[in-house]
């Protein structure tokens, strides 16, 4: 097959690596030219193309299928919308002049409850802030014009594992409302969730991507300081979205088994290893 990844960033490139690794010829997008030339020695056919810009859905090659992994280049409502709304309606419209199937990898970003909640792919959006609505409305833009939805929780793996940072600064600490639900999916995981989206998905349909094992911040920050050999920091109340992201269905569904079930799995192997007296190096 011949498939677009749009947004061919972090994820998107390991998206394309497994693509190609199977036989499948891709077509890669990045904004910048520069970036856009660096794919070339993936494998795959660069293309240079913002989007967002008027005339973007004539630009845009035949192909079997789309892969949407585009991402905001800043937190503002316009580049949200850029990159969520006016990217989205580009691709859609170049997947109906081809026939192309679409697969859109959104958020669970999507669910701004602070209650502890579960939310799985049945729980409809509620979202909290002006980003979270656009997003919402991406959703709604993709799913009606039959794409295929994969929310993905907070990603990490290999280049991004800067919660680790966080707990070693402080920015994520202990202290009040350190019982709220953090979810997790690890970057092999959400490639291998898109390919089975594609694959194995339906017109229509709302998949999440994220780990078995939904956790507390308190025990994220404790378990992280431990193997990193430092005091988990106290930090003041912070607020933001608790809920349990549940993605059982997704995986039954597609076929799927996690690579890594939990944070604990996916984060280990990316930290250096202990010292004979137990303490990290560095």
């Amino acid at each position: 097959m011949r498939i677009i990844v749009a947004g061919c960033g972090w994820l998107g490139t390991e998206v394309a690596r497994r693509l190609l690794q199977r036989g499948d010829e891709v077509v890669a997008i990045r904004r910048g030219p520069a970036r856009a030339e660096a794919l070339r020695a993936l494998g795959v056919e660069p293309l240079a193309l913002d989007l967002a810009a008027p005339g973007a859905a004539a630009r845009l090659p035949a192909g079997d299928a789309i892969v949407a992994c585009q991402s905001a280049s800043g937190e503002d409502a316009a580049s949200y919308r850029a990159a969520y709304l006016d990217a989205n309606r580009a691709l859609l419209a170049a997947a109906a002049r081809t026939g192309a199937t679409l697969v859109y990898t959104g958020s669970t970003g999507v669910f701004g409850q602070q209650d502890g909640s579960e939310a799985d792919e049945g729980t409809p959006p509620a979202p909290a802030g002006a980003n979270a609505e656009i997003l919402t409305e991406a959703e709604a833009l993709v799913r009606g014009a039959g794409g295929r939805l994969l929310r993905l929780s907070g990603l990490y793996g290999p280049g991004r594992i800067g919660i680790v940072e966080r707990v070693r600064s402080g920015r994520l600490a202990l202290g009040p409302g350190d019982g709220a639900w953090m979810n997790f999916c690890h970057l092999e995981d959400a490639a291998a969730l898109v390919l089975g989206a594609l694959d194995r998905g339906t017109p229509g349909a709302v998949y999440h991507g994220s780990d078995a094992e939904p956790t507390r911040r308190r025990d994220v920050v404790a378990w992280i300081a431990r193997r990193i050999g430092v005091d988990p920091r106290a930090g003041p109340a912070s607020a933001g979205p608790d809920r349990r992201i549940r993605a059982d269905r997704t995986r039954a569904e597609l076929g799927l088994a996690l690579a890594f079930p939990s944070f604990r799995e996916g984060i280990e192997p990316l930290l250096p290893p202990r010292s004979p007296a137990g303490h990290r190096g560095g």
